[in-house]
């Protein structure tokens, strides 16, 4: 079993005229696989920063806290180096890859992290079979990554990658964002396959509870002006469904992201 060990976490962003803005005001809280933990909270509440800090993003500086996978410093890792220890991060806004087939990426990360090419004529089968299962065209693996892509195709490409790569921890950032009622079902389902190996732990991310309709959270964590503020299970997000974030935001201060 692996464990996410988050605690007292506090970020500030590096702004264009070089100042650090304070965003994430001392986060804690635990992963392990088979888990699924959604974090909810109104824009501006700091969910995306806590991702992209998880995955190394240059653009946010720790100023506090720690975080380890499975005991590991993860703070003190490069973002290649936090990939081959586990750690996974479907975009909300994936990005294209110009001149790099979504194969060639994919066999190129399963090489990294698990230090050795898979055997070609397995990993075919295997890649192809995962797109089928998201209901990607398997054509699409000979396309630039991403490059033309649909939203919806780019997040279920984030799925394929979870998938095949089989990390300890996914961090899926508003991965509901911009999908219609059946892209959301196949994305869910994708989810869901990765969630009952029980190998991996799931750190999801979103405004809403549509999602939560397909994927059922063990924990759910409001998230508010950096912090989490309230912890609860599936009940907690049905609550929010109902009530929104307003009794959480009277003097929670400026919302940042």
């Amino acid at each position: 079993m692996s464990t996410l060990e988050i605690r007292d976490l506090q970020v500030s962003v590096k702004l264009p005229e070089g100042e650090l803005k304070p965003i994430l005001a001392g986060v804690n809280l635990t992963v392990r696989s088979g888990e699924t933990h959604a974090i909810m909270g109104p824009n501006g509440s700091g969910k995306s920063t806590l991702a992209y800090s998880l995955a190394g993003h240059p653009k946010y500086e720790v100023t506090a806290g720690s975080v380890t996978l499975d005991g590991q410093d993860v703070l003190a890792m490069t973002v290649d180096e936090r990939a081959r220890a586990g750690l996974f991060l479907a975009m909300q806004y994936p990005v294209e890859v110009p001149g790099v087939s979504v194969a060639n990426f994919l066999r190129t990360a399963k090489t990294a992290i698990d230090g050795q090419a898979p055997k070609l004529r397995t990993w075919s089968s295997e890649l192809k079979g995962a797109m089928e299962r998201l209901h990607m065209d398997p054509a699409f693996a000979q396309r630039n990554v991403n490059e033309g892509f649909s939203g919806g195709e780019k997040k279920r490409h984030e799925i394929v990658q979870m998938e095949l790569l089989k990390p300890k921890i996914a961090v899926l950032d508003e991965t509901d964002s911009g999908l219609d009622v059946d892209a959301l079902r196949v994305v869910s389902e994708g989810v869901n396959r990765v969630r009952d190996t029980g190998e991996t732990g799931l750190l999801l991310i979103t405004h809403y509870t549509r999602i939560l309709r397909y994927v059922k959270p063990d924990f759910v964590h409001v998230f508010v002006a950096g912090r989490i503020v309230e912890e609860g299970g599936r009940e907690l997000a049905d609550k929010l469904e109902e009530e929104g974030y307003e009794r959480y935001l009277a003097g929670a201060g400026p919302a940042n992201a």
